[in-house]
């Protein structure tokens, strides 16, 4: 493709409605069948690092308390104290073998059972194996830690995933570090945040001094799984293949893979790490979304970013300033996720919030998605097929090609 100048071609441009970022009515109406009522991806195996960890999330409706317990198991639970509801687990993460009711402190292991209630002679007597915390479906499938928000909701990961979770096994989650999270709450609909993620068109563009130095846009291969996808770009190193035998390509390093998960997951692989970024809706205003971007890298990655600190304020090793220096600034892990967070609020999530303002005053019929932007088709279309809408109408007559 950049040898040819080259593109993907969807063969089509389709023109999507632009109440399809306004409408309350829908948003309701995908609030509760993709978010509330779906499974979530809430994070990584190293989210929960051993056991007596937890983390909590209400970013779909239903308030989470996931813990690993005792015996190293992945478990969710209702994060609401059985006694009057009220929310048993305040902080976003950390460590603990049993959880206490701010309110009247009962108290719960990591593992969901009741273990205490203070003045139970006073209380009433109660059956305690009856009245633990309440559990949600679970699976911690390669390294994923998936969980549904409903206590009777259904959860097959091999069924969500479909011919994809073969590919999505061998990226070995399981073995990376976390390292990180940044919320982006922004003015604009949770779907235009993911239409973010579904081109490369405005690379040199909108990113000319930024990833535009990183990667090539204008270039793409597009796969789809069902309602998932797998996106790829090139870097700019893979111009660095044409001087190796075919048989030592390898794709990371050389390119982006993007894999898209249904309803609202975008997992980017880079050469050693993942971005798992999670776009949740207001389940008011559909004018505003919250994106959580969560950063994790392989222990190699944070082997060199040790040694490279140890390069640069160690004032007797060998290395001149120059390539301390160097060093520190390409294995600086801090920078790496400052970057990806901070190009996307600043950049792609402020056209968004321009894009969203638009949609508002009511003076745009529709938005159009090219030939060169597939994954705007799939993500939408999906969206419609699951909600029994009809799919985006073609734009009648096409625009003329530059």
């Amino acid at each position: 493709m950049l040898d040819e100048d080259t593109n993907i071609d969807a063969g089509v441009q389709l023109r999507n409605p632009a109440s399809a970022y306004t409408c309350r009515d829908l948003a309701t109406r995908e609030w509760e069948a993709f978010f509330r009522n779906h499974p979530q991806l809430i994070g990584l195996t190293s989210d929960l690092p051993q056991p007596g960890s937890f983390i909590t999330t209400d970013d779909f409706g239903v308030p989470v308390l996931a813990t690993r317990d005792a015996d190293g198991q992945f478990r969710a639970f209702l994060n609401a104290c059985r006694h009057r509801g009220v929310r048993l687990v305040s902080e976003p993460r950390g460590e603990s073998p049993r959880f206490k009711c701010p309110f009247h402190h009962w108290t719960y292991s990591n593992g969901g059972e009741l273990l205490g209630i203070p003045r139970s002679k006073d209380f009433g007597d109660i059956d305690r194996s009856c009245h633990g915390l309440i559990e949600l479906p679970t699976a911690e499938w390669h390294g994923m830690l998936w969980v549904h928000p409903r206590p009777d909701g259904e959860l097959n990961v091999d069924e969500l995933l479909g011919e994809l979770g073969p590919e999505l096994a061998m990226c070995k989650a399981e073995t990376l570090n976390y390292m990180g999270t940044s919320e982006m709450d922004m003015g604009l609909n949770w779907k235009l945040a993911n239409d973010t993620f579904g081109e490369t068109y405005h690379f040199s563009r909108l990113h000319e001094s930024t990833l535009n130095h990183l990667f090539y846009g204008d270039a793409l291969v597009y796969d789809t799984f069902g309602r998932n996808h797998r996106f790829v770009f090139p870097s700019r190193q893979i111009d660095g293949l044409r001087e190796l035998p075919e048989e030592d390509w390898r794709i990371r390093g050389a390119a982006i893979i993007v894999y898209y998960l249904f309803p609202n997951i975008q997992l980017i692989l880079g050469y050693n790490g993942i971005n798992l970024v999670k776009i949740y809706p207001d389940g008011v205003n559909p004018g505003r979304s919250i994106t959580r971007s969560s950063h994790y890298f392989s222990d190699y990655v944070l082997e060199q970013a040790k040694e490279a600190e140890r390069i640069k304020v160690d004032g007797n090793n060998v290395y001149d300033r120059k390539s301390r220096e160097g060093q520190a600034s390409t294995f600086s892990i801090e920078a790496t996720m400052e970057v990806f967070d901070s190009t996307i609020e600043q950049e792609d999530y402020r056209m968004g919030e321009l894009a969203q303002a638009s949609a508002e005053n009511g003076g745009l019929e529709f938005v159009i998605f090219g030939r060169n932007e597939p994954a705007l088709h799939h993500y939408h279309n999906t969206y419609r097929d699951a909600l029994g809408l009809p799919p985006l109408e073609p734009l009648v007559p096409p625009l003329a090609a530059d």
